[in-house]
């Protein structure tokens, strides 16, 4: 029986989102995969007002992680120094129903190294009194090496799955790192 997959990841809000995502899914036929079908954002919902046309889509996506075996997440930072919250959310929704997750990314740098750069402008994240690596706010920032929150790595991880980063930064629709997966 072929493995269906969910291909999770942000792509729908990109400007050549559609192609990027029919890319994808061709890459995972390839390797012995079926794809499920569209995300629900590119799929005509029928709704009368933009709340319920977000709960239509949440749940047909839910539905179409219902029918899949594998999830592959792409946990490329989007809008900020993490992964897209709804891809997150998605993978942890596969990952508590027991199914295969794996993750990429095309940014190599780990969470803590982001999190310096994005703090840069108002002082250095560094190590307090205590040894523990803190932002100029004062927020504990993560510092285990990992490509983004503990639980996504780790989560990946204790199921067997594997996070895959880029080997050096690369563009949005560089599917090196997805083809690892």
């Amino acid at each position: 029986m072929t493995p269906i997959v969910y291909l999770a990841g942000p792509e729908v809000f990109l400007p050549a989102g559609l192609e990027l995502i029919e890319r994808k899914r061709e890459l995972a036929r390839v390797h012995g995969f079926e794809p499920t079908q569209l995300p629900a954002e590119m799929l005509p919902v029928e709704a009368e007002d933009a709340y319920d046309r977000g709960v239509q889509i949440s749940m047909l996506n839910e539905r179409r992680m219902d029918m899949a075996t594998v999830c592959i997440a792409n946990l490329t930072p989007f809008r900020g120094i993490s992964a897209d919250v709804g891809t997150v959310y998605e993978l942890g929704y596969m990952a508590a129903q027991r199914k295969a997750v794996f993750g990429y990314t095309n940014d190599p740098r780990p969470y803590r190294d982001r999190a310096a750069d994005h703090y840069a402008a108002s002082g250095p994240v560094e190590p307090d009194g205590e040894g523990v690596l803190r932002a100029p706010d004062g927020q504990k920032v993560e510092d285990h090496r990992m490509a983004d929150n503990l639980m996504l790595d780790g989560g990946i991880s204790l199921r067997g799955g594997r996070f895959v980063r880029a080997a050096v930064p690369a563009a949005w629709d560089d599917l090196t790192a997805f083809e690892a997966c």
